[in-house]
């Protein structure tokens, strides 16, 4: 492969960047007991991200939700119009709600992950609106891997389902990289319902719906029990906070959107297990703030923990959820964390805040089972092979040091001879090397830090699982 992946690895970890914060924030009192004290934190908390191919209207649909919630009032969305029909895009308004840079309102295309917040009677609801656009796709996994729920945005307008849902288009990669990212629940959203080439039909619907489901079987949906199919219209805001009248779609029995949030269960996790937090971004701000998403144990003002892999230990001065200070925060939450005891320069996307107690392993080798999808053109998935290495917020080269046996997909049991190079749609257990230490969990204890997927030239060739630790490369 003569790919130069030191270059591509530098490129696709310099674009994995989340902006603190993109809309405003729910106010809420400014120094708060924590999630489980004060008024707006007894709601349960479920991170969602917004996925799907370019233009399928993620933005607006996010915009929408929004706006519908009371996030957003109707002055700013007069603005917008105006803004959008001065660049003659009249339908973009709802997007830059959640486009907020100028290089995303001038291409209308999401480059950024926008984040926001909105709640309904049951649930806060963090957004993570992730880019559709191929290019982007190392954000969109940024997104992704802090994400609980996903909600995939599908365009029915005649001819945009297809472009998307075809070879090349994002809709596959999104739903196989959200499977692996650990979004287990979807929510499929057939947007652009009240386009002229659609009308609300039932047909159109039912033709996607058809398509969609052995797709996402085989990406590993328990489609009966993980994914929810509904149509609405994000431009317009219908089947979104209250269900879409009869006489607009006579066939539609079931609940609108914000319904269907409320109703998906939360996964668990432990407020009591050790603590986990990859780090995704820091600043400095009256010290060093690093922010991320818990994905076990729960972190309060004055707790002494570990930064990993460099094994320092830092004090937390404070932790904020959105943008109010609390004293603790549990699993599940985005928080941002000020430390002392390590400099922001010290300390890159891809770090974990451990517990000191069980800290998190930081390895240069391990063993792992992968699912081979589709390698480029003339490769062969044999040792040697290189590529880039996406788990939680690392961005990291890797090489297949080693292809250990291959799992017969139908038994799920290793197949005897021995295996020298893989092609498309095999299982293999292979062992992996990083240049770098980092920090990762076997998928059979925390599934959130085991699970991974391999790119090379801007394309997702493999997803994997953690299943071992290489105890002689760990420290």
């Amino acid at each position: 492969m003569d790919v130069d992946l030191n270059n591509e690895a530098h490129k696709e970890s310099q674009s994995v960047h989340v902006e603190p914060s993109k809309v405003k924030e729910i106010s809420a009192p400014e120094d708060i007991e924590g999630p489980e004290d004060a008024e707006g934190y007894k709601k349960r908390h479920l991170n969602v991200v917004f996925i799907g191919h370019v233009d399928a209207g993620k933005s607006t649909t996010g915009g929408q939700i929004l706006f519908l919630s009371g996030q957003v009032d109707d002055r700013t969305i007069q603005k917008y119009e105006k803004e959008a029909k001065d660049k003659s895009r009249e339908s973009w308004y709802m997007a830059y709600i959640m486009d907020t840079n100028e290089e995303e309102r001038v291409k209308g295309k999401t480059v950024e992950v926008g984040r926001a917040h909105f709640e309904t009677e049951t649930t806060r609801f963090t957004i993570l609106d992730a880019p559709g656009h191929k290019s982007y796709v190392p954000n969109m996994i940024s997104g992704a891997s802090q994400a609980d729920i996903g909600v995939l945005v599908i365009s029915a307008r005649k001819g945009e389902f297809e472009t998307g849902y075809e070879r090349g288009g994002q809709t596959r990669e999104h739903v196989q990289l959200a499977k692996t990212l650990g979004v287990s629940k979807l929510l499929v959203v057939v947007n652009k319902m009240d386009d002229p080439t659609v009308n609300w039909s039932k047909e159109r619907y039912d033709e996607i719906e058809s398509k969609m489901i052995p797709f996402l079987r085989s990406s590993g949906y328990n489609v009966k029990k993980d994914v929810h199919f509904l149509p609405l219209s994000g431009l317009v805001g219908l089947n979104m906070k209250t269900r879409v009248d009869k006489s607009l779609c006579s066939w539609w029995n079931g609940p609108c959107l914000f319904e269907a949030l409320d109703a998906i269960d939360v996964p668990f996790r432990d407020p009591k297990g050790p603590f986990r937090m990859p780090i995704i971004d820091k600043f400095k701000d009256m010290g060093t703030v690093v922010m991320g998403k818990v994905e076990s144990g729960s972190v309060r003002e004055g707790d002494s923990l570990l930064v990993m892999p460099n094994k320092v230990q830092v004090k937390v001065f404070a932790v904020y959820c959105d943008e109010n200070k609390v004293k603790l925060a549990g699993p599940g939450e985005n928080v941002r964390v000020r430390l002392s005891g390590i400099e922001e320069e010290d300390i890159i996307s891809g770090f974990v805040l451990s517990s000191i107690a069980k800290p998190i392993p930081a390895v240069y080798e391990f063993v792992a089972q992968l699912q081979i999808l589709e390698l480029l053109d003339n490769a062969i998935f044999t040792a040697g092979y290189k590529a880039v290495l996406h788990i939680h917020s690392i961005v990291e080269e890797c090489e297949i040091i080693e292809l250990l046996q291959q799992i017969d997909p139908k038994t799920k049991k290793p197949m005897k001879k021995k295996v020298l190079f893989v092609k498309n749609g095999a299982v293999v257990l292979c062992r992996i090397q990083v240049n770098n230490l980092i920090c990762i969990e076997k998928f059979s204890d925390f599934p959130q830090l085991g699970r991974f997927t391999l790119r090379t030239e801007g394309k997702t060739v493999a997803m994997g699982k953690v299943m071992d630790l290489n105890s002689a490369s760990s420290i």
